[in-house]
């Protein structure tokens, strides 16, 4: 089990992208698109092994999933069991959630309730864009229905994404399923729910600050841009009405936490605040427990 209290942060936003047998869930040309964007080439992606040494060592515990697009790429998933096994090896240090592609229907929602109850699972990574489906399309709702009745959390990707920026076309991938007011619907229709709209949402920053502002049970992330590019509004919004449903999230490996932290170091944030971000907002959200 995680011991919060001898931890400086929690991240809840990593990427497991290499199976035990080597292979990756997205096609060479998203990966190389991904790595150009965050400035990230020649980066190889580390084992769950060896994401678990990184972190111990900076006495920080980590959010760590894949992304199930199977139905739109034609690239087979890593598998969730796979990365939650590799992950109780590492239970004091790694949290393992799942990704499981809408379009799986009620094989997927089974393959929910077994992770959860047989695993440890402890939430669920979806990207709508580069899964194809908008958030508020029903063909999720039975998901999302077993999502709230197990008491996991549902995180959305939300706003640009660099996989397969500069691709001729995207890649297919479809930004406008990452807009954060398409989880509005998500967050009324489940009330219950904890959701996460992980990244600065741009171009939809103001929509994600309104949906976590109205809505009890959605939070922010700020993974996948360094702090020093935050938009002025998603900062004085962490300082204040939302300082207890912000979150760190770095989005290692194409950010390191290190890189991160330096950067939100020098962000003018209340003393107060730091800690909620970083560590006490996180362990409520996944643990239910308060930490000072």
């Amino acid at each position: 089990m995680i011991n919060v209290d001898e931890l400086v942060a929690i991240d809840v936003h990593t990427h497991a992208e290499v199976s035990r047998d080597g292979h990756t869930s997205l096609s060479p040309a998203l990966l190389g698109a991904s790595a150009e964007y965050f400035k990230a080439e020649g980066h190889r992606q580390p084992t769950i092994n060896e994401m678990a040494e990184y972190y111990r060592s900076r006495k920080m515990a980590a959010v760590v999933f894949t992304v199930d697009a199977e139905h739109a790429t034609g690239y087979p998933r890593i598998s969730n069991v796979e990365i939650a096994e590799n992950c109780a090896e590492h239970a004091g240090t790694l949290i393992p959630f799942a990704s499981i592609d809408p379009h799986r229907g009620l094989a997927g929602v089974r393959e929910a309730r077994q992770l959860v109850a047989d695993h440890g699972v402890r939430g669920f990574k979806f990207h709508p864009s580069i899964q194809g489906f908008s958030p508020d399309d029903r063909l999720a709702y039975p998901l999302y229905e077993a999502i709230e009745e197990l008491g996991a959390v549902a995180l959305f990707h939300t706003g640009q994404t660099g996989i397969g920026a500069g691709v001729r076309g995207g890649g297919g991938i479809r930004l406008k399923y990452s807009n954060p007011m398409l989880v509005d619907d998500v967050a009324v229709d489940f009330p219950d729910l904890r959701i996460i709209l992980a990244h600065p949402s741009f171009p939809w920053q103001d929509e994600a600050l309104a949906v976590a502002t109205h809505k009890e049970h959605v939070y922010i992330d700020l993974s996948g841009w360094s702090p020093k590019y935050f938009p002025p509004q998603l900062v004085r919004y962490a300082n204040s009405l939302l300082q207890d449903k912000v979150l760190f999230g770095s989005d290692y490996p194409v950010i390191t936490p290190d890189r991160w932290l330096a950067d939100f170091a020098r962000l003018e944030l209340k003393d107060t605040v730091r800690p909620k971000i970083l560590k006490e907002n996180a362990a409520r959200l996944l643990f239910g427990e308060n930490t000072k």
